[in-house]
């Protein structure tokens, strides 16, 4: 006899059951600044469990992941946290081909307003279908206003 258990609630694959790229061995990076105590390894390793990236100066900050060769992407998940400032941050995430004579490409540019009464967390999760990627580009300016903040980065994971 053949069976089968049906209408039971399925859960959706969680980050930690994917298949996440292990960018230390397959990607060189590229930042605009960065502060000792948070280096970017925390955000990008895998196995880190640290507290993140920081970057050392206020302004709008870069992220680049430079592939070693030509990546399919599927999936990019990035987490944000801020607890002590209210602000609104927006990030631009964008790709350029592994040829790199052509511009790059934006996936995605989104807002998030920080507050430390309320909303401290950003998780943004992606589903994307992009081949031969030769960077990766996370561009974040932590406030829209213009006020002196630093950018910071929780984790960047890409599938």
């Amino acid at each position: 006899m053949r069976k089968r258990i049906i209408g039971q609630n399925r859960t959706a694959a969680g980050p930690e059951s994917e298949n996440w790229l292990n960018l230390e061995t397959l990607a060189e990076v590229e930042l605009t600044s960065e502060d000792a105590a948070f280096p970017i390894e925390s955000a990008l390793m895998l196995a880190s469990g640290g507290q993140g990236w920081r970057a050392a100066e206020p302004g709008e900050q870069l992220i680049r992941l430079v592939f070693a060769t030509p990546a399919t992407l599927h999936r990019i998940r990035l987490e944000f946290a801020e607890t002590h400032a209210e602000r609104t941050q927006e990030f631009v995430l964008r790709w350029a081909p592994s040829d790199q004579t052509a511009s790059f490409s934006e996936i995605v540019r989104q807002q998030w307003t920080f507050s430390p009464n309320g909303s401290t967390s950003e998780i943004e999760d992606y589903r994307v279908n992009l081949s031969d990627v030769g960077i990766l580009e996370l561009a974040i300016k932590p406030d829209i206003s213009g006020k002196e903040l630093r950018a910071s980065l929780v984790t960047l994971r890409v599938a």
